[in-house]
């Protein structure tokens, strides 16, 4: 049977041979010089080899002592890479986000620019993509989701179920004036298709069985697969949008877009925050997803309808007058 060296052992030979002295290994170990003889002594024992010659008071590699070096010393890099590259990823002040795209052009980077005008040392890098990510082996720490698609990770949370209300440009109700729901109906639709994989959000027609109409005869003028193009065509004028509020909020403040007649449709599922439980250990993760969460219970309230959606500051002024 093979007798293995004691860790501690290894460990004090690797030093000596690479450090050249008993002294310099046991500076760098932070134990005594007799400690280290000790455990040189201890190895040789095991491995039933002299390692070192012994001329005077220096040591020199014999030839198995070389062999062996040469085995453990790529050993122990892997293991000083590998708490190096642990280091790294727990003081990284950087933050790796993955979020739908319309998601994360339209609610989450204006959140982002509030975080960092608090925290202007860390670093944020967004990724907009409908593809669910691996997080720790894509080195992302968080990831925005909706539906189920969030049970495929480990440590997640609902963030809130958004509601969709028709929108338009302010300039458009002079051409198309609404006073009663048939009258947006009976306007220039834009419609948003959803991926196949996700719970369709509510459409037109669910939209005009909601308030008593009957559904349009033809689909939207202008279609759009990314929610964000679609708002993007509303602010230019081609139409009437079932937005989600949480995508509309800087627009509605803006005065770019208007909800012309507040009649709201919930989402089928709600959003959901998943994370790196790694990422949780390093500076800013834990803060960062503490803002997230408070910020989405700010958007349940919104799109829920019990806080008031933003106004212009045009229009707060002429209340105030």
């Amino acid at each position: 049977m093979t007798l293995i060296p004691t860790m501690r052992a290894v460990q004090a030979f690797e030093a000596v041979a690479r450090c050249g002295s008993v002294t310099a290994a046991a500076e760098e170990l932070c134990v005594s010089p007799g400690a280290i003889s000790q455990q040189i002594h201890n190895i040789e024992e095991a491995l039933s080899a002299s390692l070192f010659e012994r001329r005077g008071r220096s040591l020199t590699l014999t030839s198995w002592g070389r062999m062996y070096y040469e085995r453990v010393r790529v050993a122990f890099d892997q293991l000083r890479l590998a708490q190096d590259t642990l280091q790294l990823a727990r003081t990284k002040p950087g933050i790796v986000i993955s979020a739908l795209p319309s998601l994360a052009m339209r609610w989450l980077r204006p959140l982002i620019q509030e975080w960092r005008a608090a925290h202007p040392n860390a670093t944020i890098r967004l990724i907009g993509t409908d593809e669910e990510a691996a997080l720790q082996n894509d080195h992302i720490d968080f990831r925005l989701s909706y539906g189920t698609d969030a049970r495929k990770y480990d440590h997640f949370a609902e963030l809130f179920t958004d509601t969709v209300v028709p929108v338009c440009a302010p300039d458009l109700l002079a051409k198309y004036p609404v006073s009663t729901p048939a009258d947006i109906l009976a306007g220039p639709l834009v419609d948003i298709e959803w991926d196949i994989r996700h719970a369709t959000a509510p459409s037109w027609a669910d939209w005009a069985q909601s308030v008593g109409e009957p559904a349009p005869k033809a689909a939207g003028e202008l279609t759009f697969s990314l929610s964000a193009s679609g708002l993007d065509a509303a602010v230019a004028g081609g139409g009437f949008v079932l937005a989600q509020m949480s995508m509309i909020l800087d627009d509605l403040e803006a005065g770019r877009l208007v909800i012309p007649l507040e009649r709201r449709l919930g989402m089928p599922e709600p959003y959901f925050l998943a994370w790196d439980r790694a990422a949780l250990d390093r500076p800013y993760g834990s803060d960062f997803r503490a803002f997230l969460l408070a910020a989405a219970r700010r958007q349940a309230t919104l799109s829920a309808g019990r806080e008031q959606a933003p106004v212009p500051a045009r229009m707060k002024r002429s209340a105030r007058a």
